[in-house]
């Protein structure tokens, strides 16, 4: 992942990233998704108040030239402004553009708040469009079968223990990755997750299987990061990109529908049959998948309709009946 000091930016939004990143503790891929929000709102920016030429290619703007006397002029109007041109513009969907929200509140409360820049804050009345929530795709216990069945080839081992950890524990994919060797204790995983808090995973007898099975062929010679559990053709920490790939591939080679599923709908999967084959509750699903807000978690609770169905027809009044004249 390219560093976020790569980038040219102008120093108040550098300062920002860096208070993020150290003071609030946001992981590096929740800064960079900050940059990127906040790069596209300062492009926007120069295009209209008509400080670059209409005509300028909208991803070459260069924003290192932002400086204090424009963020002051900047108003609750010209964020209302940015929002109707991602979305008619460029497309952009309501969790998109609510993310966005977040990220100028963010940086609006900092340069007001905490540098002391701003009298008045922008952002301070701004409102997120309103998200439609919709239930997460997964695959059921036969299609989970038929994508553990499709593995094979050359890393055969090693990308069924990937697959194997997904479906069983439930693990974002930064943080599978980002497994080392040392966070493996036993029948436990320790996981690095948002926020870099840890949490402690239980592993199944199936993660333990497929990781002894991939221990027995993994690399020890020439290895780039020794510490690093899973590794890439080229003895180094497996990329993100590459598992992404990898799960595209045998979902393709399992039949199933590769535009449809991706890691994160493993993620989901794990946390749906947990839920509806495990009898777990909600706090240690949260707990299990690394939450940080229940309501997050809760989503799991409304995917199965023949759970609703029991629970209304296992109600003690269910066969009560009253017979009423004619």
């Amino acid at each position: 992942m390219k560093n976020i000091n790569d980038f040219e930016m102008f120093p108040i939004l550098r300062d920002f990233l860096s208070y993020m990143l150290t003071i609030k503790g946001k992981s590096q891929n929740t800064v960079q998704v900050y940059f990127y929000d906040l790069r596209v709102f300062f492009r926007f920016m120069k295009l209209h108040r008509k400080i670059v030429d209409k005509n300028t290619e909208f991803d070459s703007i260069p924003i290192a030239d932002i400086d204090l006397d424009l963020l002051r002029t900047i108003t609750l109007s010209d964020l209302y402004a940015f929002l109707a041109f991602v979305s008619n513009e460029r497309d952009n969907s309501s969790y998109s553009r609510a993310r966005k929200v977040a990220s100028l509140r963010s940086f609006f409360k900092y340069i007001s708040l905490r540098a002391k820049l701003l009298d008045v804050n922008p952002a301070a009345e701004l409102e997120s469009p309103k998200i439609i929530k919709r239930l997460p795709r997964y695959l059921n216990v036969e299609e989970s079968k038929q994508l553990l069945n499709s593995i094979d080839g050359q890393f055969s081992e090693r990308d069924f223990a990937i697959i194997t950890i997904f479906l069983n524990c439930g693990l974002r994919l930064s943080e599978l990755v980002g497994i080392n060797l040392n966070n493996i204790k036993g029948s436990s995983l320790n996981v690095i997750g948002k926020g870099n808090k840890e949490r402690n995973v239980p592993l199944n007898q199936a993660c333990i299987k497929a990781l002894e099975a991939y221990m027995r062929v993994r690399p020890v010679d020439g290895v780039k990061d020794r510490n690093a559990l899973f590794l890439s053709g080229r003895k180094q920490r497996i990329s993100k990109e590459s598992v992404q790939k990898i799960v595209k591939k045998y979902i393709k080679v399992a039949g199933l529908d590769p535009d449809r599923y991706s890691t994160h709908k493993l993620r989901h999967t794990a946390a749906t049959l947990m839920y509806k084959y495990g009898h777990v509750d909600i706090r240690s699903l949260q707990e299990l998948l690394g939450h940080e807000s229940i309501s997050t978690t809760q989503i799991y609770t409304h995917l199965d309709s023949n759970q609703l169905r029991t629970a209304v027809e296992s109600n003690p009044l269910a066969d009560f009946k009253k017979d009423f004249p004619d």
